[in-house]
């Protein structure tokens, strides 16, 4: 398990560990070492195994190791527990501690796991208003990397050549929508939820640019291609 110490780091990124599986070590490349690490409930045992030592635990604790968070009690990390009768996902809890620390930016792991609908819920949550408050929001969600635009927003990211990414509006309809760097540049345009219009986009540059003016817009490159995002 990593060394002991209850040093908070003064940093830029949160990072947001949840349940489900085990991180793939690619998730773990490029990672700011001063990250403020939060853990969701059976995160902390995730975590652990791949050399993290979260700062905060969160959740109510009815699927992480119980020696797992015996450990962390003993070595000190602040614990935050919650009542299994609450309206908010473990995950919606750690994304609040994150906002709460005064990170600019956040990250959420996860290595999949084999339940969709809280795959679904976690990487939704990043749709949230309130995520808003972050210069980005992103995820590495085993081999997918994600990012979540909230409007307005512009961000340009480096990327591999002919690596394929596509835009999905998966919280409501999003405008205004400008890609600088794919094979179908878009342009002003407008995507509706559940329309296949941004997706299987291939970059044909090492840098993507992607803008837009209204609503919020969830980029992702299926396959970990080790840039930045």
């Amino acid at each position: 398990m990593p060394a002991k110490g209850t040093h908070v780091p003064s940093s830029r990124t949160a990072l947001v560990i949840v349940g489900g599986s085990a991180l793939s070590p690619d998730t773990l490349v490029g990672l700011p070492a001063d990250a403020y690490i939060i853990a969701a409930d059976s995160g902390l045992d995730y975590a652990l195994a791949a050399g993290l030592r979260p700062h905060l635990v969160v959740g109510d604790f009815d699927s992480v190791q119980p020696e797992t968070l015996a450990w962390a009690t003993t070595e000190g990390i602040e614990i935050e527990h919650h009542s299994p009768d609450k309206d908010n996902t473990d995950t919606e809890l750690a994304l609040a501690a994150a906002r709460s620390s005064g990170a600019s930016d956040v990250v959420l792991l996860g290595g999949g796991g084999d339940r969709l609908d809280h795959s679904i819920a976690a990487i939704t949550a990043l749709g949230n208003p309130t995520m808003a408050a972050f210069t980005t929001v992103s995820a590495r969600w085993d081999t997918t990397m994600i990012s979540v635009l909230h409007a307005p927003r512009v961000l340009t990211f480096a990327t591999e050549l002919d690596a394929t990414f596509s835009l999905l509006a998966l919280h409501g309809a999003c405008s205004g929508i400008d890609v600088e760097g794919g094979l179908w540049p878009l342009s002003d345009a407008e995507l509706q939820p559940g329309s296949s219009l941004g997706v299987s986009n291939r970059t044909t540059a090492n840098e993507l640019r992607i803008r837009v003016r209204t609503g919020v817009l969830t980029l992702l490159f299926p396959l970990f291609f080790g840039g930045q995002i």
